[in-house]
């Protein structure tokens, strides 16, 4: 046993809790590995609805992927590229690889601009490349700006090994989330008065956990807000190519290459990519930083030694990005099933009274759940997530961990699952709500509620007149 006069033999970042693993954000990840949901083995399971992951599409890209055997050096077809693919070391990558994303980066955005490769920066996913990013333009104790609500990552992805703060921009329900220059303003001033540094604002487009893109004009806003405080502008624009309906997403790099009628510094702008949310492939580990500014370039491509990206991933990619007419089919295909599940999910939500706030981008829905808080506190939204958690069996995410400013809203992920675990999960929603309606007039507590999931009762539920999925097939198949 150490005593208080022994040194501490573990550093700060080890003994601390700067990762924010004890968040609810990932609570809820943890309640779901216990206890996951499957419709015949564990069929009263947690069913995840906390992970942003896309995996309605898969199927094109394993059908690219059984036609396309030489893309990778693992096969028969491919292993002649083995030797000169394993060997490759130098950091900025294979050329081909930078040449097929910076196109790709194109094509989800409309090929209204382009990108140059010469500027495409490798990562280990977006949260290397966010870190990569935060290092370049930041000292320990200076701050970035963030518009609330925000990623829960971001704290552990900028903050916890570079010592850079994030200053909250509150934004409000009243004007749905949107950024405002008085919101802006508000935030710069207050960090001023506590003697903060601010080093640059992190805007995510279109916005996780929002769902909503930024409008060129709110873009335009933006924009002149750093060049007149000269300050670093981060554009996460992750979730580019799942917008699946009108209003499309804007680039900022659509304003910074057109707009010539606003003041616009290119050294002070960054855009953060990456493969994980508009291909599926969060595992591969392919985070992108784009930057106009030569020296962070430059930096942030000798710092990116500690965070490659495999040879044979980039091999892969560049093979598979190439591929004109994969990608055209790919992107439709990807946009046209995000459209169908958002509604699936927005109609089954709406038909019991709960309202989510209008998007068309993103892997997920802001579910407004207010009226179903005790009081209009965070306590009351933590106990209604435990309830959700606990007895409703669904992780979804408190907006308390994304920094909102306004208890009892939720994110709602629904491209990491089938259709049969929405159908699932709505029908438990529908109990709930069912049942806390009830029990208000009873004047019950939460833990008071007797939530039964019964496969008869879901089956009555699902074959509903008024469910979104009425006389489903997938009934029948899984029960």
């Amino acid at each position: 046993m150490m005593n208080d006069n022994q040194p501490q033999l573990l550093s700060k970042i080890a003994t601390g809790n700067g990762h924010g693993e004890n968040s609810p954000y990932f609570d809820g990840w943890k309640a779901y590995e216990d206890d996951p949901f499957h419709p015949i083995n564990n069929p009263n399971g947690v069913i995840q609805m906390g992970l942003a992951e896309n995996q309605l599409a898969s199927d094109l890209v394993q059908h690219w992927l059984a036609n396309n055997p030489g893309a990778s050096i693992c096969t028969q077809e491919g292993v002649r590229a083995f030797k000169a693919i394993a060997n490759f070391q130098d950091y900025h990558g294979l050329p081909e690889f930078r040449n097929a994303v910076a196109k790709f980066m194109g094509r989800t955005r409309g090929n209204r601009v382009t990108f140059d490769p010469e500027r495409i920066v490798m990562s280990s996913g977006a949260t290397g490349a966010h870190e990569v990013t935060a290092f370049c333009l930041a000292d320990p104790g200076d701050a970035f700006l963030v518009p609330t609500p925000y990623y829960a990552g971001f704290d552990r992805d900028l903050r916890w090994r570079t010592g850079v703060k994030l200053v909250p921009v509150i934004c409000e329900s009243s004007n749905d989330f949107k950024l405002t220059r008085k919101a802006l303003e508000e935030a710069y001033e207050k960090a001023k008065e506590k003697n903060i540094r601010i080093k640059g604002l992190l805007i995510t487009t279109p916005s996780n956990p929002l769902g909503t893109v930024m409008d060129r004009q709110t873009l335009r806003t933006v924009l002149g807000f750093i060049n007149e405080k000269h300050i670093h502008l981060i554009s996460d624009e992750i979730y580019a190519g799942t917008v699946f309906c009108y209003p499309g997403f804007t680039s900022i790099a659509e304003v910074v290459e057109e707009d010539k009628d606003i003041e616009c510094d290119r050294d002070l702008v960054h855009i953060v990519y990456s493969l994980s949310k508009d291909m599926g492939f969060p595992g591969f580990r392919v985070g992108i930083i784009y930057s106009y500014n030569d020296a962070v370039v430059s930096c942030a491509r000798k710092m990116s030694s500690f965070g490659l990206v495999s040879t044979q991933t980039q091999h892969l990619i560049a093979s598979m990005l190439s591929d004109d007419e994969f990608v055209k089919g790919f992107l439709e295909e990807s946009a046209k099933r995000l459209a169908q599940r958002y509604g699936v999910l927005c109609r089954g939500l709406g038909q019991v009274g709960i309202k989510c706030l209008a998007s068309n981008g993103g892997l997920f829905l802001w579910m407004d759940l207010r009226g179903l808080l005790k009081k209009a506190t965070f306590e009351a939204e933590m106990e209604l997530w435990r309830v959700i958690i606990q007895q409703v069996k669904i992780n979804i995410s408190p907006g308390s961990s994304f920094h909102c400013s306004e208890p009892g809203w939720f994110r709602v992920c629904y491209a990491n699952m089938d259709a049969r675990a929405v159908e699932v999960s709505l029908a438990r929603m529908r109990i709930f709500v069912h049942q806390n309606t009830e029990a208000k007039k009873k004047s019950c507590s939460y833990r008071k509620l007797r939530l039964s999931f019964s496969s008869r009762r879901l089956d009555e539920f699902l074959v509903s007149p008024h469910s979104p999925f009425a006389q489903s097939p997938l009934v029948k198949a899984y029960t």
